[in-house]
């Protein structure tokens, strides 16, 4: 099996994901493209040696429709020969499309690939693409479908999480996230957006509200007390896990992750392809693993799949040094951290999408090169990416510096 190398990693700043956001006015295919003629032009490779572009995307649909990797692959000016495609493993869509590169390194069926990802959540809006799974009745009854909202309060009620807890948890995501960009530890991997002008409208995460305080969350009504109550998602929940008796509402819009726009491109290649361009491998990646889980309470997946993925790889929670789990919701990362005995001082450290947003199909390529950048800031050796997934998953990555 060759080795898959990591060979660069961009993304774009999040823009915040309504229309006064900076990058509404960009469309999803051009914030796509920006990124890949960034790492076309900072590797200075000749794109027909790229054999395919795999990027995520949670609703591929209206703009994001019609396999919107390839059309950014012709809009990025990039060889005709380059294929792509757009994958859907909703949140954890992102690093799926690294994990579906990397394999095609590793299997010898390809020598250098793009894995990562788009969503412009101002202009194709989080629901888009509808599903059977939410939409049709039979189907939701059978597998107690309840929204994402209401399975994070279930599993904070099931495991003890009060608001103090997932509040506590926010405002350090929001320092921590605060503290990176004040030290600029983003600069290597970010790119800044242009209009179509070629006028720069964006270089930060727009998101962040480093002024956060225990004090400004505790003033914020819980988010999916209504739906639970009215709509009788509440009651599902207690019918599939019936020694709740009854769910506490503690996540809000301080402490789940940020609805945002932003794009983001990792480099991946074998040896052969980083001696032709005398490229510095960053990273290879070690293993990876995709797992189901129980759909109901839905954000159990990452500790599940991060098990899995350290088996493949033969070794241990205590041989990585350092993860980064995507802040779907407080109460998510606290019970990955719980699960598999982590302290909080080597997981998100430079703070989550609490802090600086969620681009769906975007988030896990964007916190590949962020742990790849503070693996490298602080010479350490090894990391461990995953996120939740809707309807129960989990999908993790594992990566050792060269």
């Amino acid at each position: 099996m060759d080795e898959a190398y990591i060979y660069d990693a961009l993304r774009t700043p999040r823009g915040k994901g309504k229309k006064d956001g900076s990058l509404n006015e960009v469309a999803p295919v051009k914030l796509a493209s920006q990124v890949l003629k960034a790492i076309e032009k900072r590797n200075n490779i000749n794109t027909e040696d790229v054999d395919d572009v795999i990027l995520g995307c949670v609703h591929p649909v209206g703009e994001q429709g019609a396999d919107i990797a390839r059309t950014a692959v012709l809009e990025a000016n990039w060889h005709e020969s380059v294929a792509g495609v757009q994958v859907d493993r909703f949140c954890a869509s992102g690093l799926e499309a690294i994990n579906i590169a990397a394999g095609q390194i590793m299997s010898g069926q390809s020598d250098m690939t793009i894995g990562g990802g788009i969503e412009s959540m101002s202009r194709v809006p989080m629901g888009s693409s509808g599903g059977a799974w939410m939409a049709d009745p039979d189907v939701a009854y059978h597998t107690y479908f309840v929204p994402q909202g209401i399975s994070a309060d279930l599993l904070a009620t099931k495991y003890g999480y009060s608001r103090t807890d997932v509040d506590k948890y926010a405002v350090d995501s929001q320092k921590r996230a605060a503290t990176a960009w004040k030290e600029k530890r983003f600069k290597n991997s970010i790119v800044s957006v242009e209009d179509q002008n070629k006028i720069e409208i964006l270089s930060h995460d727009e998101y962040m509200r480093p002024e956060t305080t225990m004090q400004s969350l505790a003033s914020l009504e819980p988010s999916f007390s209504k739906i639970g109550k009215l709509q009788g998602f509440n009651d599902v929940a207690i019918l599939k896990y019936p020694e709740i008796e009854r769910l506490e509402h503690v996540h809000h819009a301080g402490n789940s992750s940020g609805i945002v726009d932003g794009s983001a491109a990792v480099l991946i290649g074998n040896k052969e392809m980083g001696k032709k361009y005398n490229l510095r491998p960053r990273a290879k990646i070690r293993s990876f693993a995709s797992i189901g889980s129980e759909p109901t309470i839905m954000l159990t997946g990452p500790a599940v799949s991060a098990e899995k993925a350290l088996k493949r790889a033969k070794m241990d929670v205590s041989d990585i040094d350092l993860f980064e789990m995507n802040e779907a919701f407080a109460a998510v990362v606290l019970r990955f951290m719980d699960v598999l005995n982590i302290d909080h001082s080597k997981v998100n450290v430079n703070g989550g999408a609490i802090a600086m947003g969620h681009p769906l199909g975007a988030t896990g390529a964007m916190i590949m090169g962020t742990i790849l950048d503070e693996l490298e800031r602080e010479d350490l050796s090894t990391g461990l990416v995953t996120l939740c997934v809707g309807a129960g998953m989990g999908t993790a990555t594992i990566i050792e510096r060269v």
